[in-house]
């Protein structure tokens, strides 16, 4: 059993991680940019060091943080999601200095980080894909363009080495093309060093279904069942579900063998994604395998009662898999929201500073995964996301029942916050059916921005306790 973990990331992740080390009776180390020195995860490890005055610098020198992790003496690493989760390079240098990588190998990163390759093994291993190209930097926009016409517009425009909704582009004109194509190859060399962009056939509104897959190191390869992740912004997630509301069992029971037959193609092991886009008849395709926890693990969680963070530590331990695809059943349905600190009415601008008060939601089966705190300061140099409210009922009604009410109790002051938003979504009509797609924000956005950015409701509560506490005087 591992004895002292590196956490090479920060905040809510890191604090789900340094839990889960506590829950198996394991040392925690956190390793931390100057900017992060009053972060909660910083606070909480059993080890603390700050290995960088620069803000990104600490999360994303692969040299620098192994060198720390062989100077504190740990057994493994682990890269929560995000920076350098999904660096195949930066796993191999973990690997190679003798630490555990708690994660797939290098190898297998490499292939499903490209986006390219990881279309080649699906097809090889007859595991349906988007109809597509190879990259297409070394031709020219007359041979791109006839290559489009041949797909069908509209087209996507992807980067190879793409992540995050980074480096996409939809093109649903020809005219459109050449300005895409540029304006993808330039985002794709400015977040990922590599300007390679291939072409798919764009799914016009489908659902985004991903399958949880968890594999030991001996070849047990399980899914959790699936989340629907339909309810994006700009390829951003903002609301998860587990499992879907629309799908039917039979639908799940072959795209859940299709995930696992995915996982097995590349050898897959420790807990990774298989994301599916699902068009309107039924058809599933491959889109792409995070080889990471993923933000919305949480979700998965409350439904199967399992830990998947320790699950990810006690594999990388070299424990055998003690569970079986029958073992796995959905304990009714949950639902994630990321509360974001952005102003919502200003189109989502990140909205750093100062938490001036911080009452999170409770309630039974009422969770919150967050790194923020009373008089925190949020610094302006990382994601936006500062905590993920979790719910779970019997039934997705009463499961989103519970999400507004949570989120009506939730309140953050000082920042500005999506909680107003995330509310609207809550009381549409369609959302409470589940009867939404990727388009659903794109198509209601203009209803769902609220008329303040400021919570009335906060103002109304804060008013009636002035009063209450006038009238007790």
């Amino acid at each position: 059993m591992l004895t002292k973990i590196l956490i090479a990331n920060r905040g809510e992740i890191a604090v789900r991680i340094i839990r889960a080390c506590r829950d198996l009776h394991i040392q925690s180390v956190a390793i931390y940019s100057r900017a992060d020195k009053d972060s909660m995860h910083v606070k909480m490890a059993d080890e603390s060091y700050e290995i960088s005055d620069d803000p990104l610098r600490g999360y994303l020198d692969s040299d620098l943080i192994v060198e720390a992790a062989l100077k504190f003496g740990v057994d493994a690493i682990h890269p929560g999601y995000g920076f350098l989760s999904e660096n195949a390079t930066f796993a191999k240098k973990v690997q190679d200095a003798g630490i555990i990588w708690i994660g797939p190998n290098s190898e297998v990163i490499a292939k499903m980080g490209d986006k390219n390759q990881a279309r080649a093994i699906m097809q090889k291993h007859g595991i349906p894909v988007v109809p597509g190209t190879e990259p297409l930097n070394e031709l020219s926009i007359e041979e791109i363009s006839k290559i489009a016409q041949k797909i069908g517009y509209p087209v996507i425009l992807k980067a190879s080495a793409g992540g995050g909704g980074r480096g996409i582009r939809v093109v649903e004109k020809e005219s459109e093309l050449a300005e895409s194509f540029n304006a993808c190859k330039r985002e794709a060399m400015a977040f990922f060093k590599n300007d390679d962009v291939f072409m798919e056939k764009y799914i016009t509104n489908p659902r985004h279904i991903e399958f949880q897959i968890l594999a030991d190191n001996y070849g047990n390869t399980i899914h959790l069942l699936e989340r629907d992740c339909s309810i994006q912004r700009r390829h951003q997630k903002l609301i998860e579900i587990a499992p879907s509301p629309l799908i039917s069992e039979d639908l799940r029971r072959r795209m859940g063998a299709t995930a696992v037959a995915a996982a097995k193609a590349v050898g897959y092991t420790n807990a990774g994604t298989v994301e599916f886009l699902l068009d309107d008849f039924n058809r599933f395709y491959f889109m792409e395998m995070n080889t990471r926890i993923q933000v919305e693990h949480g979700v998965t969680e409350e439904i199967t009662g399992l830990d998947l963070v320790g699950r990810q530590i006690r594999v990388a331990g070299g424990e055998i898999l003690d569970l079986n695809q029958s073992d796995i059943h959905a304990q009714g349905y949950a639902i994630e929201a990321r509360i974001n600190a952005e102003d919502v009415s200003n189109d989502f601008v990140p909205n750093p500073g100062k938490i001036t008060t911080y009452y999170p939601a409770l309630g039974p089966f009422v969770r919150v995964d967050s790194c923020i705190y009373k008089d925190y300061v949020i610094p302006p140099f990382y994601d936006s996301m500062i905590a993920k409210l979790i719910v779970r009922a019997s039934s997705y009604d009463l499961a989103v029942n519970k999400l507004a009410r949570a989120l009506q109790e939730f309140t953050i002051r000082g920042v500005k916050t999506t909680i107003p938003f995330l509310k609207n979504i809550c009381h549409d009509k369609d959302f409470r059916r589940g009867d939404f797609d990727t388009s659903f924000l794109e198509q209601k956005i203009t209803s769902l921005i609220p008329e303040s950015s400021e919570n009335s409701d906060d103002l109304v509560a804060a008013i009636a306790t002035a009063i209450a506490v006038r009238c007790g005087a």
